[in-house]
């Protein structure tokens, strides 16, 4: 039947409500807040009855019977109950509980001293959580809404999995997920809400997950950007199928090895832009595009900058982004 209450004992006299609380213990009902007459019971399953009967609108209820759906059953005969009944009945099962959880409802952490009998919140009242418990509890919000991916947090996770050596971390959405406690989680100091953990930054944390030599090795096999023959750092979009630059292709005279990245050595995609930074050519392998293509494009670059610098030989010119003084 359930657990039985202090208040049991033999030769007392009860009311109807106690007599039915003492002999159905996990069918005590508190009202849900809303219009919708809805009841959790202490056993922990939900019940409900039709708007407009007589207890439609009590607080407390004992069902002494319901049709039987485990999900939310329906109320078919009930009797009121007072809170001092029930208090007495169960003083020695009443007991305060601290609880911080994610609410998925309110899209926030909620730190909560209750008051409870069984399933029933008798009394509620805030309660200032220790940080760590906010943490742990934003984290199980994080699961469910999943990671916040900012640019640059997706750029430093695509590097790291194509640099990923047997010893490294799973690196994959579920992996990192399931191991947050190690890694993510005293990122999450102070974030309460949806729209503190979709604002989270995961750059740092996934930089810590790494470490320092890792993070060196990932500079090293899988740079952030492609350093021109001028110098010039261009970014490495790794966004994409595979990795991309975009590049003036008079800054890429003299290159004459392909640019590539990860354990695999996969060929960074170069476009190469005319003067006026409009594409002009889409390839993996530069030194094949100066031996074959790379004359007809010069055709056409000549005419349309004759103030550029075409050579015969683009392999063995010096990197430019000048053009020639007017006159010359």
């Amino acid at each position: 039947m359930g657990w039985g209450g202090a208040g049991e004992g033999a030769g007392e006299s009860h009311t109807l409500a106690e007599i039915s609380a003492l002999a159905y213990p996990d069918r005590i009902g508190l009202r849900r807040k809303g219009e919708a007459p809805r009841w959790i019971l202490s056993g922990g399953k939900g019940a409900a009855m039709a708007a407009g009967l007589p207890l439609s609108a009590a607080r407390l209820i004992v069902a002494t019977d319901l049709d039987g759906d485990a999900r939310e059953a329906t109320v078919r005969q009930a009797v009121a109950i007072s809170e001092a009944e029930v208090r007495g009945l169960f003083a020695d099962r009443i007991a305060w509980q601290e609880v911080c959880d994610w609410s998925r409802r309110e899209g926030r952490v909620l730190a909560r001293r209750q008051e409870r009998l069984g399933a029933l919140v008798l009394d509620d009242r805030p309660w200032d959580a220790p940080a760590e418990m906010v943490a742990r509890a934003a984290l199980d919000g994080l699961r469910q809404l999943g990671l916040p991916w900012t640019p640059a947090a997706r750029r430093l996770i695509s590097r790291a999995r194509l640099a990923r050596r047997q010893d490294w971390p799973r690196l994959d959405d579920a992996d990192l997920l399931a191991t947050a406690e190690t890694w993510l989680l005293p990122h999450l100091q102070g974030l309460r809400s949806e729209t503190d953990l979709r604002a989270l930054d995961l750059a740092p944390a996934l930089q810590g997950l790494l470490g320092w030599d890792r993070l060196a090795e990932l500079d090293r096999l899988v740079p952030a950007s492609f350093e021109t023959p001028l110098g010039r750092k261009v970014p490495i979009n790794y966004d994409a199928e595979v990795p991309a630059i975009e590049v003036r292709l008079q800054e890429m005279f003299g290159v004459t090895v392909h640019p590539v990245v990860g354990l695999a050595r996969l060929p960074v995609r170069i476009t190469l832009l005319s003067p006026a930074r409009a594409p002009v050519q889409v390839t993996t392998d530069l030194p094949r595009f100066w031996a074959t293509t790379y004359a007809e494009v010069r055709k056409d670059m000549r005419g349309a900058y004759p103030r550029h610098p075409w050579p015969e030989d683009p392999t063995r010119a010096e990197p430019t982004l000048r053009a020639k003084p007017r006159g010359t």
